[in-house]
């Protein structure tokens, strides 16, 4: 039995469908806004049926009424011409024939958008009505073979309301149907006519058995091993399913991934490049300075790319994490991993990103990084957590590199009985002898004084450990790097209550310039995000789409491709060879 879900979540076994639905429209309405282009999806799994996504569109409207916001007329069409001109999009032209032919404004649209017909099917409802109501049932007649209206279809097709009964069966309605079409004086039905009516579905019936058989021979294996064409086939379908899966991701979904993919990517520039050097001069005019100078070469010259390679790398694994899940489900068929993989790691490789997306991102960087405003208090709330989240990560990573140049302490010493080497140490001999600098000054240069590496060698010379200058360096960045982090986490927790007196502009009270810094670099994380995600959703997910199908299209007329990566005991021509 087929069982459709809304999410993922719902089953139309639920008496709580129909609202499930009901609600979550509703919510994607608020605002003022009338329609929206937020997707509701319902997914539909049994035997049997065919591979497709059917989308239910608004009507097409040529009046806003007053109880619709003003863009409902623009934005329905925006939204179906979206639709429509996927070329690979089957259009259903739904006209009610109950009413004047001309009142419709949808079948302009269809011929703007398919001009030739080759993928639009006209369907023409409530003829029962029509036959009742229309004075001139030759306009019927017209319509449905194509020569009312100068728009062109594949087919021309016509249904009835039916009796409207909430309680009748699908046999009922059929029923009904075949009476009707029989005794329709408006169509003149013959029994020739009845017969070629329902011969013109033949190819649909065809099509419909080759899934069914297809499906049967893919569910019972043991009955008949299949050939390579029909397994292509099948990883084809499959393929493209996870391909649709991609429009299912939340627009929140994407920029919450592509924000995290692009700071993962320039987190370490801005510690090393623009942040550290900036803040370790212990004057905030100089930061202010400093950060802008940094903020504007970053944004001109390397931040653009590398939010393209975030972007193309969270469209990867996006794809990758479908095909993943895919292979958990107890329905997955190993044999065509190879082959799906094959097809993805070539379709990647020919994709590149627009090259236009970069000089719009640079606009939009250079934009937001220059703007040190704070306007609101939960903005400011935002940075600060920002800021300390990225200093304990930085604080993290500095642990673990002094854990590795002191070795163990005195805790695991005792406990669990593991040794310092002989360099570890002299290097932990050097770390207190540097802990005593800090102490004695603790907002102490980045860099040690030919003085105070000299004091340092001598200290340690009296304890029999002997160490150039170069080995001090190289133990004292760390040591001060893990101070200064502390200091900076000890200065965004006071922070957390400063920003009335940065609002009042009081700045020079109180040590925040790194706040506003990280919030700007916060700020231009979220507009990228943004515009990388309207990017994927709008243009390169089509595209990958598009290269997938070429990629498949390739594969299809390549038999060393299809012996290659379709093997096993389920294919016939490999039963054949053993």
């Amino acid at each position: 039995m087929a069982e459709p879900k809304v999410s993922g979540e719902h089953s139309l076994k639920s008496p709580d469908l129909g609202c499930t639905v009901e609600i979550r429209m509703k919510n994607s309405v608020r605002n003022g806004k009338t329609v929206s282009s937020e997707v509701i999806s319902m997914t539909v799994k049994g035997p049997g049926l065919q591979r497709m996504v059917l989308v239910d569109l608004p009507g097409i409207i040529s009046t806003v009424t007053v109880d619709m916001a003003d863009d409902t007329r623009d934005a329905i069409r925006q939204m179906t011409q979206a639709y429509m001109s996927n070329p690979n999009a089957i259009i259903l032209c739904i006209q009610d024939g109950s009413v004047d032919a001309e009142r419709s404004n949808v079948t302009d649209l269809v011929s703007q958008m398919d001009p030739q017909g080759k993928r639009t099917i006209f369907v023409l409802t409530k003829v029962d009505m029509a036959e009742e109501n229309l004075a001139n049932p030759d306009r019927i007649k017209k319509i449905l073979s194509g020569r009312l209206f100068p728009m062109k279809a594949l087919g021309y097709f016509a249904v009835v309301t039916g009796r409207g009964k909430k309680d009748d069966s699908i046999q009922s309605i059929k029923e009904y149907e075949d009476h009707f079409f029989r005794n329709s004086k408006l169509f003149n039905v013959s029994g020739k006519w009845y017969e070629k009516r329902w011969n013109s579905k033949t190819d649909a019936f065809k099509a419909t058995r080759f899934n069914l058989e297809t499906e049967w021979k893919n569910n019972f294996p043991r009955l008949r091993e299949l050939d390579r064409d029909e397994l292509f086939e099948r990883a084809r379908g499959e393929i493209l399913d996870e391909i649709i899966n991609l429009s299912q991701v939340s627009p929140r979904e994407w920029e919450d991934l592509l924000m995290k993919k692009l700071w993962d990517r320039v987190s370490l520039f801005v510690f090393e490049n623009i942040y550290l050097p900036a803040a370790q001069t212990g004057n905030t005019s100089n930061f202010n300075t400093a950060v802008d100078i940094k903020l504007k070469q970053w944004a001109e010259q390397q931040l653009p790319q590398k939010s393209v390679e975030a972007g193309w790398e969270a469209l990867q694994d996006e794809f990758q994490n479908f095909m993943e899940r895919a292979k958990q489900s107890k329905d997955h068929d190993n044999i065509f991993d190879n082959l799906k993989t094959a097809v993805v790691d070539e379709a990647m490789k020919r994709h590149s990103w627009e090259d236009k997306a970069s000089e719009m991102l640079r606009v939009i960087q250079l934009n937001t990084l220059e703007d040190r405003s704070v306007g609101e208090k939960q903005h400011w709330d935002a940075a600060v957590k920002f800021l300390e989240t990225s200093v304990k990560e930085k604080l993290q990573q500095t642990e673990v590199i002094l854990k590795e140049m002191f070795g163990p302490g005195t805790k695991e010493r005792w406990l669990y009985w593991k040794y310092q080497t002989p360099e570890q140490i002299k290097r932990s001999a050097v770390k207190g002898e540097l802990e005593k600098i800090l102490y004695s000054d603790f907002k102490h240069r980045p860099s040690l004084s030919y003085d105070e590496l000299t004091t340092v060698r001598k200290n340690l010379q009296r304890n029999e450990v002997d160490v150039d200058s170069d080995f001090i360096r190289e133990t004292w960045h760390p040591v001060y790097r893990r101070h200064f982090l502390k200091q900076s986490l000890a200065r965004a927790y006071d922070c957390r209550k400063g920003y009335y007196l940065y609002h009042q502009g009081l700045e020079s009270e109180m040590e925040c310039a790194d706040v506003v810094l990280f919030w700007r670099i916060q700020q231009m994380l979220k507009v990228t995000a943004n515009a990388l995600r309207q990017q994927i959703m709008n243009r390169e997910a089509r595209r990958l789409d598009k290269e997938i199908k070429e990629v498949l299209e390739d594969y299809s007329q390549d038999q060393e491709k299809k012996l290659k990566f379709l093997t096993g005991r389920r294919n016939e021509s490999d039963k054949s060879r053993k």
